[in-house]
């Protein structure tokens, strides 16, 4: 039964007064996403085709699993031929999580300063942190080497979270600023009116407001930290290192042959809980990067 809109128009006579979309553009658009899943879920899947193939047919190009098996995943987590993948693993949350809670605590404060607060050189230092992070991370190699040595921090946590939270800091405080931005600040305003201090103000009304924000902030900054490879390869040793540099130290059940399959099977157990956190948090993944382009 059709119902009456606030015109007094029917939802039929609504729909049927909507221009049709020629078959042929959507034809277009849905050829498009259907390009790009493909494009962004082949080397995806072809890891994971890999992962379960025999070792003896790594090189198959069969285009599905062929000679499936999963001996590949036991040599992951075998610690028999020197592998402590699942050591790397807790080592990798470890290193993520800290980054991202210490990244995002100093980060949300520093983009509302840069949001919110009218200072001398406020778009100085937005574009300073904004030039660190086009910083080339293989610069920072060398003297963080040496410094890390001289202080006898080489090898341990701290000197592998620390250059993380330097590189995902530009990301956390650039986002939040462009959030904090568009947030309706009367909001604020009305509870200094009602007694609110400053501080209060903004645990009470501006963080819960802001959460869009700093969930899709925080998933990203751990993202960026779980991936990173090129410092943590060269600051950590065999108790500290993350699985990036786990998978590219592996040896196979083979020590003359490379152990393409182990890697793959290794790269598909570190990809598989991203994909399903961005699965489960995908709404408020997207409700955080459109909600700063929207005014309150």
């Amino acid at each position: 039964m059709a119902t009456a809109t606030a015109t007094g128009t029917t939802s039929a006579e609504y729909k049927a007064a909507q221009p049709k979309v020629p078959v042929w553009k959507t034809i277009r658009l849905y050829a498009g996403v259907a390009l790009i899943v493909v494009w962004g879920l082949a080397p995806f899947y072809w890891m994971v085709v890999t992962s379960l193939r025999d070792l003896q047919y790594t090189f198959d190009t069969t285009p599905y699993p062929t000679h499936v098996t999963l001996d590949n995943y036991r040599t992951v987590f075998d610690t028999d031929l020197g592998n402590h993948f699942g050591r790397a693993l807790l080592n990798s949350l470890f290193i993520g999580v800290c980054t991202t809670l210490i990244g995002l605590a100093v980060g949300v404060f520093a983009a509302y300063a840069l949001a919110r607060l009218e200072f001398r050189g406020k778009f100085v230092v937005l574009g300073i942190v904004l030039g660190a992070s086009m910083f080339p991370g293989v610069a920072l190699v060398t003297p963080l080497f040496q410094l890390f040595r001289n202080i006898g921090w080489f090898g341990t946590y701290q000197a592998l979270i620390i250059p993380n939270i330097s590189f995902v800091l530009p990301l956390t405080i650039y986002t939040l600023t462009a959030f904090f931005r568009e947030m309706p600040w009367e909001l604020e305003e009305a509870a200094k009116i009602d007694g609110a201090t400053p501080g209060q103000a903004f645990r009470i009304v501006i963080l819960p407001l802001a959460a869009p924000g700093l969930f899709t902030t925080a998933i990203l900054a751990f993202i960026a930290s779980w991936n990173e490879f090129l410092i943590a390869s060269q600051l950590s040793n065999d108790k500290t290192q993350p699985v990036t540099v786990a998978i590219a130290q592996f040896t196979g059940s083979q020590p003359q042959v490379e152990p393409y399959t182990a890697v793959m099977a290794a790269g598909t157990v570190v990809t598989i809980p991203l994909i399903i956190m961005v699965l489960l948090f995908q709404r408020r993944i997207v409700d955080g990067l459109t909600a700063g382009g929207v005014k309150g």
